[in-house]
C-alpha cells in the first residue's frame, strides 16, 4: 500500500476523527491536499491530542490505534515512517498529564515502543 492509499483508506475508515483532523490541517496548512498526506497524519495526531485534552473516551480510538499498529507491521517503508514520525511522535504533545493515561493504556505496544524510542520516556 502506498502512502496515498493509506491516507485515503484511513480517511474512509475513520470519518469522525478525519473531520477533526481536517479542521486541524486546514488551520495549519489552509487546505486539504492528498499530496500532503504525510503532514495530514501529524494533524490527525494533533486532533487526537485535542480529544485527550477534552477527556474524550479513549475507547473510542482503540480501533484507530490498532489500525495504525497493523499498518505499521505490514506497511512499506514510507507508510511505516509516516506512522512513526508524523503520527506516533506527535501524540500526547501538550496534553495535560492527568488526561493521557487512558490513551496510553489503549495504545498498542508497538506504537508505545515507537513513542518511547523517540522521546526516551513514556508520556505519563
Amino acid at each position: 500500500m502506498t502512502l496515498l492509499e493509506f491516507y485515503n483508506e484511513t480517511r474512509q475508515t475513520f470519518p469522525e476523527i478525519t473531520i477533526k483532523a481536517d479542521k486541524e490541517h486546514i488551520r495549519l496548512w489552509d487546505e486539504i491536499d492528498p499530496e500532503f498526506a504525510y503532514s495530514w497524519f501529524e494533524s490527525l495526531a494533533k486532533a487526537l491530542n485535542r480529544e485527550m485534552t477534552m477527556s474524550e473516551n479513549a475507547g473510542k480510538y482503540i480501533e484507530l490505534f490498532n489500525y495504525m499498529s497493523s499498518n505499521f507491521r505490514k506497511g512499506n517503508k514510507e507508510v511505516k515512517n509516516c506512522i512513526d514520525v508524523a503520527f506516533t511522535e506527535n501524540l500526547f504533545w501538550q496534553v495535560p498529564k492527568d488526561k493521557i493515561k487512558p490513551y496510553w493504556l489503549a495504545l498498542p505496544d508497538e506504537l508505545k515502543k515507537l513513542y518511547i524510542d523517540f522521546h526516551r520516556r513514556e508520556p505519563i
